[in-house]
């Protein structure tokens, strides 16, 4: 049902079976860290009056998922996505509440395992420092240093390509950031994220024709 997600009911299902699982077995790690996953892809299509609550049971099922098994890296990156998410569409408090915690999560996957998700914790932080102040943190140099390493773990990933497309554009490069943007497009579908490549494909599109 996860693989069928670009259908939302199908999506919808599948957390309504893992919270399920969950209830009955509170220990069942591998349906916690699935249930932050599928409520972070929720968090993102559905209603945005759902969204929200889609967020915040994921980031409550990823800290689940890290607390059983806290030398695994699924829990803590799925716990830092949807805190990532919260904290990037509901305001300044949760983008100041959860900005530290997310770092933390992001770098406790880097020690655990870095090639995770084919460096999807470098993704994330890369993500991080450009989308937070400076004043908090932040910083241009970092984020491309994390986009980069993330692309020494998946050289075609459509998304490390367009968050360092989009890190250049606010740098004013505009001829490597289009070149990053036809790396999205011409880049093959990974099996296991077609729905959010497709999704990458439109943004980077878009960007491309803003800038042309």
């Amino acid at each position: 049902m996860y693989a069928s997600r670009a259908d939302l009911p199908s999506a919808q299902r599948a957390a309504e079976l893992l919270v399920a699982e969950l209830a009955a077995r509170p220990d069942a790690f591998d349906a916690a860290w699935k249930l932050a996953r599928v409520s972070y892809w929720l968090g993102g299509h559905l209603p945005q009056n759902d969204r929200r609550a889609a967020l915040e049971r994921g980031l409550a099922a990823g800290e689940t998922a890290s607390r059983l098994q806290p030398s695994r890296p699924e829990g803590h990156f799925w716990t830092a996505a949807n805190m990532g998410a919260l904290a990037e569409s509901f305001g300044l408090r949760a983008g100041l509440k959860y900005r530290k915690p997310v770092r933390e999560k992001l770098e406790t996957v880097l020690r655990i395992a870095p090639a995770f998700q084919d460096g999807s914790a470098d993704r994330a932080l890369g993500r991080w420092y450009f989308r937070v102040p400076s004043l908090f943190g932040g910083s241009d140099k970092k984020a491309e240093a994390h986009l980069r390493a993330s692309l020494t773990y998946d050289d075609e990933s459509t998304l490390s390509r367009l968050f360092l497309a989009e890190l250049l554009l606010e740098q004013d490069r505009k001829a490597e950031a289009r070149t990053e943007l036809q790396r999205v497009l011409d880049a093959p579908a990974n099996p296991a994220w077609i729905p959010e490549d497709r999704e990458n494909k439109d943004r980077a599109r878009a960007l491309l024709e803003k800038i042309r």
